[in-house]
């Protein structure tokens, strides 16, 4: 009885032994899909922020082509009051 006693915790021993290898196998993989799991995110990231970098530059580019364009085009304002006559009004916008 002994015997039989002594095989069973001989063998759920070594059923633990192979259960805990194969979670310690699984563990490791897992961590090594979230390292590249997070590697990946973090070079779409990087890329992300390339691209939107690049696009707010081009947007700053445009901005200052606008303004100016608009300092080139603007009417320079009369120097003094005395060119406007009475019978004339000023535009408005």
């Amino acid at each position: 009885m002994s015997n039989s006693c002594s095989f069973r915790i001989t063998r759920t021993a070594e059923d633990l032994v192979q259960t805990i290898s194969s979670i310690s196998q699984r563990l490791v993989k897992l961590e090594q899909r979230q390292e590249a799991l997070e590697l990946q995110l973090n070079q779409e990231l990087k890329e992300i922020s390339t691209e939107e970098r690049e696009r707010l530059d081009g947007v700053d580019k445009l901005l200052n082509e606008c303004q100016e364009l608009l300092e080139s085009t603007l009417p320079l304002p009369p120097e003094d009051e005395s060119e406007w006559t009475s019978d004339e009004e000023p535009l408005v916008a």
